[in-house]
């Protein structure tokens, strides 16, 4: 039984692993699908009647004030390369004062040898913090505690339960049980004591399940819409040795609801909702279009794990050009606020100046 568990331990780890190189090497974004937000164009407003300086980006999530509405997304822990990258995304984080998601925590729960690998708290020690585990083990022998350890390993504000129905099934050991799921994620919003979210991982989520999900005592969704990394085309490149699977996943390279459409779908159907915009994002053009659609948090992944890659590796410049990276987006969002006349976030949401096209 050791034997099996340090096996399983050993796989749950080279997963990772192997997950940061694809991400890093491969082309695995979604083909024939985009996020939707070339879709939309705001209407420029010439006398904004503001001053640039004087646009307020602050908000709050998860009792935290926030300086801007922006969040890394889940990405990755469990190896010690992981390690290092997620300690770069904290330190920019606490700089530029973004809320930070850690990556799959099953490593550290099922190893906590490997924990630190997900302990960025002391790198960030006033942002939001999230931690985060696959909904699925809740069918697979994980329970409110192993969820609450999660929480405390990484001083995390809040868990975040991800949904990758569809990674699972490309995964030759993917675990496909989510039959009863949603009453096993209620008993863990309900006993565990800190906020749970849930997230897609890049397919997005519909109204009807939002719904459900906010009535079992979900704090908040992120939708993780399709257009951006699909988790089909990452789990295609790992499967050397399951060629029917790896042909597969060619058919499920555009599948998903796209973000925008995903956004304002869960929006309309639930105004009091956090909701949490992240898949395909590419700039603060298309940030300031996502809170304009609804969401109230704007999250970004892939597009930041080259820089924090090459700055864990010790690259030169590198850790400026993710600070700059960061930076850039941050300067978009405000300058599309002033090109409505949207002097914060709460305008921006409300604003008429976006428009279908």
């Amino acid at each position: 039984m050791t034997d099996r568990l340090n096996d399983e331990h050993l796989e749950t780890a080279k997963r990772k692993g192997e997950h940061i190189r694809i991400c890093l090497t491969e082309d695995v974004q979604s083909v024939g699908t985009d996020p939707g937000f070339a879709n939309y164009r705001f209407r420029h407003l010439a006398l904004p009647e503001l001053a640039f300086n004087d646009i307020d980006l602050s908000t709050t999530f998860l009792n935290r004030a926030m300086e801007v509405p922006l969040l890394i997304s889940s990405m990755t822990g469990g190896t010690y390369e992981a390690a290092a990258i997620n300690v770069r995304l904290a330190e920019a984080a606490e700089v530029r004062g973004w809320a930070m998601g850690l990556g799959s925590m099953r490593a550290a729960i099922e190893n906590e040898s490997l924990a630190d690998t997900f302990q960025v708290r002391q790198y960030a020690p006033t942002i939001p913090i999230i931690a985060n585990l696959g909904a699925v083990q809740l069918n697979y022998g994980y329970g409110v505690n192993d969820c609450r350890r999660a929480v405390e390993l990484a001083e995390a504000d809040a868990l975040v339960l991800h949904l990758n129905s569809m990674q699972e099934v490309f995964q030759p050991e993917g675990d496909t049980n989510f039959r009863g799921l949603l009453g096993r994620i209620g008993d863990v919003c309900r006993s565990i004591g800190v906020p749970v979210g849930v997230k897609e991982v890049g397919w997005g989520i519909d109204a009807e399940t939002a719904d459900r999900l906010i009535q079992a005592g979900v704090s908040f969704i992120d939708v993780a819409g399709a257009g951006g990394t699909s988790w089909s085309q990452v789990e295609k490149f790992r499967a050397s040795t399951d060629p029917l699977r790896a042909e597969a996943a060619e058919a499920f390279a555009g599948w998903g609801i796209p973000t925008a459409a995903s956004v304002r779908e869960v929006r309309d159907a639930l105004p009091q909702a956090t909701i949490i915009a992240s898949g395909g994002l590419h700039n603060g053009v298309d940030a300031a279009k996502a809170i304009a659609l609804g969401a109230d948090l704007v999250g970004f992944g892939r597009s930041l794990l080259a820089g924090a890659a090459e700055a864990a590796a010790g690259g030169s410049g590198s850790e400026r050009d993710l600070h700059r990276q960061m930076e850039r987006t941050e300067f978009e969002l405000r300058t599309a606020m002033f090109g409505i006349g949207a002097g914060s976030l709460r305008e921006l949401q409300s604003t008429k100046r976006l428009i279908r096209i």
